[in-house]
């Protein structure tokens, strides 16, 4: 796909990556680096991991900047934004993969469980567009960052991250129309089984229930993710595209 995406190079592009520190949200900040965009990227914790990826932002010959925001909290929300812009101008492209994942059957899932994963995987996504929307170039691109669980849950105890996830999909219909006045493309990402430091315990398990018979890569997700923040998405918006090796099949 990189091959055929045309990321013109004729001013200044940047991006915010909420949830850049690790996993697909790190592969997704490096891609858009490797695209020509400038990425400013959020991380709760591990400093350190938010530096690496900052510097090998660098190494591709962009500008990279790390900012410690809690996707929960909504003034660290448009903190980020704003420090982003400061640091950047406006925003051509914003990438929502910040998330919390809790898993427990239904008789076991307390009220701050709930309450702490809507206000990162809802509220959360909501404001940092709402805020993201507000500094971005007419034209630029909102990609959220779903899951296939909000398609099929696929086990016991992910009732509430299905809930959040399929709230998003339904989010970014709206919004979608919202910005359609201003050329502003939202698009929603549902990866699958990915493999990242958080399932590498489960990679094995994982395989035998895709029909591809493996995981995905972060690295394929910001493929897609790539596409949706190029020239050539511009007529796509409100879209949930799922990767997952035919899981929900």
């Amino acid at each position: 796909m990189a091959s055929t995406v045309n990321h013109s190079p004729s001013a200044r592009r940047a991006a915010l990556v909420f949830g850049g520190s690790r996993g697909i949200g790190a592969a997704i900040a490096s891609r858009l680096a490797q695209d020509g965009f400038d990425v400013a990227l959020t991380y709760v914790s591990q400093p350190e991991a938010a530096d690496a990826v900052v510097a090998g932002i660098e190494a591709a010959g962009r500008s990279g900047l790390a900012i410690r925001a809690d996707s929960a909290d909504p003034a660290a929300i448009r903190d980020a934004v704003a420090e982003a812009t400061a640091a950047f101008g406006p925003l051509q492209a914003v990438v929502v993969n910040a998330g919390l994942l809790r898993i427990a059957r239904i008789d076991a899932f307390t009220l701050d469980d709930l309450d702490a994963m809507l206000a990162v995987n809802v509220r959360g996504v909501f404001l940092a567009i709402q805020a993201a929307a507000a500094a971005m170039r007419d034209g630029g691109r909102v990609i959220t960052i779903g899951s296939n669980t909000a398609i099929r849950t696929g086990s016991a105890g992910g009732s509430v991250y299905a809930m959040t996830k399929a709230a998003v999909a339904a989010m970014v219909k709206g919004i979608a129309l919202d910005l359609a006045p201003r050329r502003i493309t939202v698009n929603n990402i549902q990866p699958g089984p990915t493999e990242t430091d958080m399932t590498a315990s489960m990679v094995e398990g994982l395989k035998a229930i895709v029909p591809l018979q493996r995981v995905g890569q972060p690295a394929e997700i910001a493929g897609l993710a790539s596409y949706l923040a190029s020239d050539e998405s511009g007529y796509m918006t409100g879209a949930s595209l799922t990767i997952d090796g035919g899981y929900v099949l």
